[in-house]
């Protein structure tokens, strides 16, 4: 009986780590497969040629990148200063402040959120940010008139989307501050949120800066939601009001009309091979810095 059990133990081992293989072997496959199907622009204009580059006119072999990865960049960055302040009070006052009756009402929310699909943020970026935009916010500060279809559209939209990734995460990095902090915080005359400002986010700032880091790397590879408010301009933004071209999005509008322009194809492939990258670094910088703080 004893030998049997072993031997199970064995094989579920053994299965366990063949998937584990299979998972990593997969995301080495993907990386692999986007380099050599983007080789062939490669070899024939050079990297930094086509991250410097400005032009888009495929028409004319012209493929230049820097209006979307500054579209890329700007979105990104406005996404994460709108979001990192509300998601981070909105953190503590859970952890800190709230009843428990609080916690159970919102937890629940914010896993719905988190599992609406990117599309319904889109709709609700077109039909509510975007005509805000336009019709109020934007005439307040630029005498031009812009459609609504802006990088703050885009950067708002994608605020909301990652908002409850940042409030659960930074949830449960706050609650592995160990209570006899706490404690001690209190028993010197701390009030919350001196208890909040000095030990748990000064304790919590390695966690803190992980998440950041994990949640840029969500926000740079969003697609559809971005795609439906960023006004899909191939131009570097001037300002909050300017239409924007991040890369996700000129993947998913040009990949069904390159026809038969090979060029055209690496081209995309290329955009897709550089969020590759961009992101699997985000993530492990994520990793290894949660590691440590865990450690």
């Amino acid at each position: 009986m004893l030998s049997w059990r072993l031997a199970k133990e064995k094989v579920m081992s053994g299965v366990m780590f063949f998937i584990t293989c299979a998972s990593l072997l997969l995301v080495v496959a993907m990386g692999i497969g986007l380099c050599l199907r983007s080789s062939p622009i490669l070899s024939e204009i050079s990297l930094w040629d086509i991250l410097s580059a400005n032009e888009w006119k495929p028409a004319k072999n012209q493929f230049g990148f820097f209006p979307f990865i500054m579209g890329t960049v700007c979105v990104t960055g406005i996404s994460i200063v709108l979001a990192l302040p509300v998601s981070l009070f909105t953190a503590l006052f859970l952890t800190e402040y709230s009843h428990s009756q609080v916690r159970k009402f919102v937890y629940p929310v914010l896993d719905i959120l988190a599992a609406l699909p990117s599309v319904i943020y889109g709709v609700w970026g077109t039909l509510i940010v975007v005509p805000w935009i336009s019709g109020w916010l934007a005439p307040r500060f630029v005498s031009e008139y812009t459609s609504g279809y802006t990088v703050l559209a885009a950067g708002t939209v994608l605020a909301i989307m990652i908002l409850p990734l940042l409030v659960s995460m930074f949830v449960e990095i706050f609650s592995t501050v160990p209570g006899e902090m706490r404690e001690a915080a209190y028993a010197l005359g701390s009030t919350r949120w001196q208890l909040s400002r000095r030990v748990v986010m000064k304790k919590s700032l390695p966690g803190i800066f992980a998440t950041v880091v994990l949640a840029v790397s969500r926000a740079l590879g969003e697609t559809i939601a971005v795609l439906m408010v960023c006004g899909n301009l191939p131009q570097v933004p001037r300002s909050l009001f300017d239409a924007c071209y991040p890369l996700p999005a000129l993947i998913a509008n040009n990949y069904g009309e390159m026809m038969s322009m090979p060029l055209y194809e690496a081209a995309l492939m290329l955009a897709a091979a550089i969020l590759f990258i961009v992101v699997l670094l985000f993530n492990l910088l994520s990793r290894i810095i949660l590691k440590r703080v865990e450690d």
